[in-house]
């Protein structure tokens, strides 16, 4: 059954190939679409499969217009070539791509390739011709800046819900709150995913910037828009595995703080409460390379050890090496952090870290508490960004760098010690 489902999928996509006419090419299209949703799992593994190995381009065919473009590189050749090495693949997916609900299909099939790929790197090429699609059809110009509320349409606030990645909501009244006049949503949308948020980000208009994130996330916390000056964006998600790859969160950020400047002219500060997910796992592999230097941490191992008094002693050694961690521990040249990686690399600077700042069992879990604080300062973003990349120089206040040199593996790191 299985094998003739691919088999009629199959002659669906070459005769889609094949065709010219748009009429016909639109239900052959909308067919081969439902065919392809029809497959159970192992289904789309096995179309996957011969899509990686029928649908590359010809070796002899890239070799020859390679060469001919060698010998004479002309206008001319260089289209040959250019045609050459396009995959039918690629062409087929245009062609799907234009029947309705094409684009949000593609995005799922790309989410399904995805969850298998590391078992199966045949389908990088697959991959990479989704991606490189997908890029062009969601780049900035399709994208629209909708601000989310109370009065958004059910659908997407049921979306907001599902997808909130970073403080999981606790049913409508929490989702409601966080709608409120001291609160604003914004996301990213496209015409042809209308009720799909492609990635959406949370704010709290405070007084000063926040340091604790359950004040922000309380849902008896009281409404108090007059008098804030500080933008707190304190969960950004990323809602298509499908789009993984593409970025939009950068652009996403910035477009909000100005639509946020212009609604609140008093602002006076944007700011993150951040996350610092692959603190405490780097930290028990420190512990376990400096027992000696690093034991005071031991008192980790107990459960509720934040509980009570905590020796200030051991409040300072977890923030000089948290700020250590964030400033020193490379992946190449970016930080370790992925979301110091994604703030740092969007032009903000690293600017607070906050004692307790996420007393969740997941905030424990993952960073023994600690929460940091990245600032966007406006009129330095793009100069933080070139240097970023350029330099390899990450923008952080002269405390946390402070506190990145009195750590105790810094001291370790001077006298030759890996760190």
């Amino acid at each position: 059954m299985r094998a003739a489902s691919l088999q009629h999928l199959f002659g669906l996509c070459d005769a889609l190939l094949g065709v010219s006419g748009e009429y016909a090419s639109l239900t052959l299209a909308r067919e081969a679409l439902d065919a392809y949703r029809a497959l159970d799992e192992a289904g789309r593994n096995q179309f996957f499969d011969v899509l990686a190995r029928d649908y590359s381009p010809s070796p002899q065919a890239v070799m020859q217009s390679a060469n001919a473009y060698q010998a004479d590189p002309s206008p001319k050749n260089l289209a040959r070539l250019q045609e050459s090495v396009e995959s039918l693949r690629r062409g087929l997916f245009r062609r799907l791509n234009m029947a309705p609900g094409g684009t949000a299909t593609l995005v799922e099939m790309r989410k399904q390739l995805l969850k298998n790929l590391r078992a199966n790197p045949q389908w990088q090429v697959i991959d990479a011709d989704l991606l490189h699609l997908l890029m062009e059809w969601f780049n900035r110009g399709f994208l629209r800046l909708e601000r989310i509320d109370w009065h958004t349409p059910a659908i997407v606030l049921e979306k907001l819900s599902e997808y909130e990645a970073v403080h999981a909501m606790q049913g409508w009244r929490d989702l409601r709150r966080r709608l409120e006049a001291d609160r604003r949503c914004f996301g990213f949308f496209h015409p042809q995913l209308p009720h799909e948020p492609i990635i959406f980000i949370e704010v709290a208009l405070t007084r000063n910037m926040s340091a604790h994130i359950q004040p922000l996330l309380d849902i008896g916390a009281p409404i108090t828009p007059g008098n804030c000056d500080c933008a707190m964006f304190y969960s950004i998600t990323n809602c298509q595995e499908g789009l993984r790859g593409i970025s939009f969160g950068n652009l996403l950020i910035k477009q909000v703080a100005e639509e946020l400047r212009n609604e609140f002219p008093h602002l006076r500060r944007f700011a993150t409460l951040s996350p610092i997910p692959g603190f405490r796992r780097w930290l028990e592999r420190k512990r376990a390379e400096h027992p000696k230097e690093l034991a005071p941490l031991a008192r980790l191992d107990q459960p509720d050890w934040h509980a009570g008094e905590v020796p200030d002693s051991l409040q300072r050694m977890l923030l000089r090496l948290c700020a250590y961690y964030l400033v020193n521990m490379k992946q190449g040249t970016e930080p370790l952090d992925p979301v110091a990686r994604f703030h740092l690399g969007n032009g903000a600077a690293l600017e607070r870290l906050n004692w307790l700042g996420d007393i969740s069992e997941s905030g424990m879990a993952r960073s023994a508490g600690l929460m940091v604080n990245y600032v966007y300062w406006l009129n330095e973003v793009e100069r933080n960004h070139e240097r970023y990349f350029r330099e390899h120089v990450i923008a952080a206040s002269p405390a946390i760098e402070k506190m990145a040199r009195e750590c105790v593996l810094a001291s370790a790191a001077e006298k030759g010690v890996s760190a």
